[in-house]
């Protein structure tokens, strides 16, 4: 059975930027509403409670087909938000540095440039979902609770939740002061382990 995952700082802890309120309800009710019902759909389908998470999603076209959505939909949901709170420290912000930096700086020329182009993607997804940074530093955005594995991409090395549950009570339709709120919290020294292990 799934859990759902503790986070490392208090609700409180970022509320500069994301208050405690938005940070209690994403966490406490719509990431256990993922594990939830990512635990009853394994249910209907007891033989894929032995494969990890991530092997389910990144097979999701041959499961079966009557928990195949809901595996989609609520084991998507569970393993991007299960990272997105690691991709947030209270301590984050900033630039990153070292191989990280040097990466983003060949491809995007400037890390501003990178975060202008990640920003523009996210601004540009419609209705829900989410932009991602790639070991290759493509910038990618999918719809809803997809993930990258489910397009046979490599782990995300960054990822932003752009839902309005991620920031309408703080910041109403303006997804636009979310993400540049976002980027004060972002904690990239969690991006370089998760680059150093792609």
């Amino acid at each position: 059975m799934y859990q759902l995952p503790a986070i490392s700082y208090g609700y409180d802890q970022l509320s500069k930027y994301i208050s405690k309120d938005i940070m209690e309800l994403h966490h406490s009710k719509h990431h256990q509403t993922y594990v939830d019902k990512l635990n009853a759909a394994l249910d209907q389908a007891p033989a894929l409670k032995e494969r990890p998470l991530d092997s389910l999603l990144s097979d999701i076209d041959s499961l079966p087909v009557a928990v195949q959505t809901a595996i989609r939909n609520h084991g998507g949901g569970h393993y991007n938000h299960s990272l997105f709170w690691q991709w947030m420290s209270p301590n984050g912000g900033g630039e990153p540095t070292g191989e990280l930096a040097a990466k983003l700086i060949e491809k995007y020329g400037s890390f501003q440039s990178f975060v202008d182009e990640f920003t523009t993607k996210s601004l540009g997804v419609f209705g829900s979902g989410w932009a991602w940074l790639q070991p290759d530093m493509e910038i990618l955005t999918t719809p809803n609770q997809d993930t990258p594995i489910m397009l046979g991409k490599a782990a995300p090395l960054l990822g932003l939740d752009v839902w309005e549950h991620a920031y309408y009570l703080d910041y109403k339709n303006k997804r636009d002061d979310y993400i540049n709120a976002w980027w004060h919290v972002v904690d990239w020294d969690f991006v370089a382990q998760r680059l150093e292990q792609a």
